[in-house]
């Protein structure tokens, strides 16, 4: 949804830890009829104002490289302007817009939409809800292709039709929008009542951009927002995993919100590079077990919420990880027929089947 992404998340059954049962997870936990402690009280939000089937036309108003340095992959920050659509407004930072590409797919139909991230705040780029960005990341990749008749397959250039049709529009150009979508990934109506950890890999930082540009930057002189807008002075942590240094995304906008706001932290995680102190590289749910003692009273604390937005199968890691040290409580519900079995030896696809994310944990993976 925010894009396609760049690293497959790795997820070592090992990663966990401690040998504890899920019967102790589960007991710690709560039930899915029960309430749960700490949950919060999302905003009403509007959605699918415009249809896939009548895209409004909107306009390109920038495009951007958003990566910290040289890197294998091309990742921008493509600013589009709603203005004379119903969308205007009506959007919120964590939901998603739709793109709608020219063009026919490969059995000759007209491509479907496709669903982007919103990377700004509720009242967007410019103050008025007129503007949102998304962060597209280019696909390229090779296939081996075998046809009828072939014995041995061959190489060909695969290339993602809608994020290379966006990362290639130019300011003023028109591109047909969709949405906006998605009613769970979003900031309560009162920020301040909550404690925050983000886990992102790749563009999945896309809505913790506009989150965290919502909670502690506010909007700009003259928005109508601004009257109504306080900062948030609760504990934030964004915890960002990429391959390599050079794929860090916003990297010096987040940095700069670092240094001017002293409640919020952030962690970069890389993968494929030795860490400063010489260990091996590691992956978000990897970082967060080694600096668990930094965390704990975070993940017990009844104010904090979970936000995961990257790759599909990095929330498997996490689960694993929070069953494990005794800290799925109110974050998980864990289903009966893997409750005894000890946490080290669920498989994925149990974990896939058989745990669930309350509303204190909320999931956007693609």
């Amino acid at each position: 949804m925010c894009g396609e992404k760049s690293e497959p998340f790795s997820i070592d059954q090992a990663s966990a830890g401690a040998t504890i049962s899920a019967r102790h997870a589960y007991d710690t936990a709560v039930s899915t009829t029960l309430e749960i402690v700490g949950e919060p009280a999302l905003p009403e939000v509007k959605m699918h104002l415009v249809a896939p089937n009548a895209p409004a036309t909107a306009r390109v108003t920038a495009n951007e490289l958003c990566i910290k340095g040289r890197s294998s992959s091309y990742v921008r920050h493509v600013c589009i302007d709603l203005t004379g659509t119903p969308m205007v407004g009506q959007f919120h930072a964590g939901q998603s817009f739709g793109v709608v590409p020219p063009g026919n797919d490969h059995q000759g139909r007209p491509n479907k939409v496709r669903l982007y991230s919103i990377a700004s705040p509720t009242w967007g780029e410019d103050g008025h809800g007129r503007v949102f960005a998304t962060t597209p990341k280019r696909l390229i990749r090779e296939e081996m292709i075998t046809t009828l008749g072939e014995t041995q397959g061959h190489p060909q250039l695969i290339l993602g039709v809608c994020s290379n049709y966006l990362c290639d529009l130019k300011p003023g150009d028109a591109v047909h929008v969709t949405g906006p979508s998605g009613k769970r990934f979003l900031l309560p109506t009162d920020p301040s009542k909550h404690d925050y950890l983000f886990l992102a890999t790749g563009t999945g930082i896309a809505p913790f951009r506009g989150m965290l540009h919502e909670l502690l930057a506010g909007p700009p002189a003259g928005s109508p927002w601004q009257k109504s807008w306080s900062r948030c002075g609760s504990r934030i942590e964004l915890i960002m995993g990429v391959p390599y240094n050079t794929d860090l995304l916003y990297d010096q906008e987040i940095q700069n919100l670092v240094k001017a706001h002293n409640n919020f932290k952030y962690h970069t995680v890389i993968s494929r590079e030795r860490r400063a102190d010489g260990g091996k590289g590691e992956y978000v749910h990897q970082y967060l077990e080694r600096q668990l003692d930094a965390f704990k009273d975070m993940l017990q604390n009844p104010r904090t919420l979970i936000y995961v937005c990257g790759l599909a199968g990095m929330q498997i890691g996490l689960f694993r990880l929070l069953a494990a040290k005794g800290l799925a409580a109110n974050y998980l519900t864990i289903h009966e027929t893997i409750r005894d079995i000890p946490v080290d030896q669920w498989s994925d696809e149990q974990i896939k089947r058989r745990v669930r994310h309350t509303h204190r944990c909320m999931i956007e993976v693609y």
